[in-house]
């Protein structure tokens, strides 16, 4: 089992960025893709961002292209999301999840094994 460990979250004004990171308990031995959704109050979980094992391999929802940025680190088992130039519709909170495919990715969230208990990122106006 993997466990995943949200951080990062916080409240922050419109234009302001965040960085979160997710940091996996262990490492699949074949390594695993990554993924950010988030959550909104009142509203289904939605895909965020994803990144394959080697990195080559990136995906954003259209609403965050262009100011957000996934990235990872395989040496310590991190993932990150950064986050530029906020809006309040960015509200929400945000889980890392990760795939036991390591060299693919996907918007959906059938294709995550692993699920962080996610963090909250509120922005204000």
């Amino acid at each position: 089992q993997v466990q995943l460990v949200e951080s990062g979250g916080g409240m922050v004004q419109a234009g302001d960025s965040l960085r979160l990171s997710c940091v996996a308990s262990r490492r699949p031995y074949s390594g695993y893709a990554a993924a950010w959704f988030r959550q909104a109050p009142g509203k289904e979980r939605v895909f965020v961002s994803a990144i394959d094992w080697t990195s080559t391999r990136t995906l954003y929802a259209d609403s965050v292209k262009g100011r957000f940025s996934i990235s990872r680190d395989n040496v310590n088992n991190i993932v990150s999301l950064q986050m530029h130039s906020l809006k309040p519709d960015d509200t929400a909170v945000y889980y890392c999840a990760a795939s036991k495919v390591p060299y693919d990715i996907a918007p959906g969230e059938a294709w995550y094994d692993y699920w962080g208990q996610g963090t909250q990122v509120t922005v204000s106006s």
